[in-house]
């Protein structure tokens, strides 16, 4: 990916900071407030060596993506699906966050329905490791996957924001007994 240029824009919805990343080809990452703008190293070193970053809301705009998260945000139903997208992941990264695309607004499912849901129900642990891993939060609602206990599971973002998210969306129901695993 030399000489990709990736864009970026900083907004503060639900009263905390997330950078939005994309391409000219679609978005490719939502960054939580503790990655303080920045794409982390790792990932540009093998997803993007040579990228240049600009600064350039227009972008988003253009792909309607923060007028879709502002209104998330603000509480209404929105649908991310026609957003464009571009994923960088291995095939089967792209396989799980493309599924969480599936589960509707206001509603949760369990790694494994959602490892059933893409054709793969013996891979329940690696649906986990995946969708630790999703770039695009809120927009692929990782946020919506749950414990088979039906407690909160992991989330990068902390599982105080997986909560907030689900209250948004009208799920109130979840148990906070879950862990941090996937918190960083």
């Amino acid at each position: 990916m030399i000489d990709t240029t990736i864009y970026h824009h900083t907004l503060t919805l639900g009263n905390r900071k997330w950078t939005l990343w994309a391409t000219d080809r679609g978005l490719i990452r939502l960054s939580y407030e503790q990655d303080q703008g920045r794409l982390p190293e790792g990932w540009q070193r093998s997803y993007a060596p040579g990228s240049k970053l600009r600064e350039d809301a227009a972008v988003f705009e253009r792909f309607g993506a923060i007028e879709l998260l502002q209104e998330y945000f603000g509480g209404k139903r929105v649908s991310f699906r026609d957003l464009p997208l571009d994923l960088w992941g291995t095939p089967f990264q792209c396989e799980v966050w493309r599924g969480l695309s599936g589960i509707a607004h206001g509603e949760v499912v369990t790694y494994k329905e959602l490892a059933v849901r893409i054709g793969r129900p013996l891979a329940v642990r690696a649906v986990g490791a995946a969708n630790g891993q999703n770039p695009l939060p809120v927009i692929l609602p990782c946020h919506r996957v749950i414990g088979a206990n039906g407690t909160l599971t992991g989330y990068r973002g902390g599982l105080k924001l997986k909560q907030e998210l689900l209250a948004l969306e009208g799920i109130t129901n979840v148990g906070a007994a879950g862990h941090e695993r996937f918190a960083f």
